[in-house]
């Protein structure tokens, strides 16, 4: 994906969490061995959110396989050593998909998808 095209898929992701009361704490950093898409906190949670645009669902879950959760702890243990005050908190990992539509893209976005 081109890097215009993961930024407005970002975009999307970011304004569709917001409108659910997340509240966006970072967005795109580059820490340890990967990269954090969005970092949002809701209700005492803090989500590392990954943003992936595919032609369907399974290539979404698909892009997200174990190098890449490798990455993406490596980054968030980064993150949270450097923001103490959330470390407390509950921690996950979310995906969204972003999916093509005739006049919109379909948003999905999935919890707590790995550990």
């Amino acid at each position: 994906m081109s890097t215009e095209k993961g930024r407005k898929a970002e975009d999307k992701a970011t304004r569709h969490l917001r409108l659910k009361g997340y509240r966006i704490l970072d967005r795109n950093t580059r820490l340890g061995r990967g990269e954090l898409d969005i970092v949002a906190l809701k209700d005492e949670v803090l989500a590392f959110v990954e943003v992936k645009m595919r032609p369907n669902r399974d290539a979404g879950l698909l892009a997200v396989h174990a190098d890449k959760q490798e990455r993406l702890h490596s980054a968030a243990s980064v993150w949270l050593a450097h923001h103490a005050e959330y470390q407390r908190l509950q921690c996950r990992f979310d995906l969204i998909i972003l999916t093509p539509g005739r006049w919109l893209s379909k948003i999905e976005h999935l919890q707590d998808v790995f550990r």
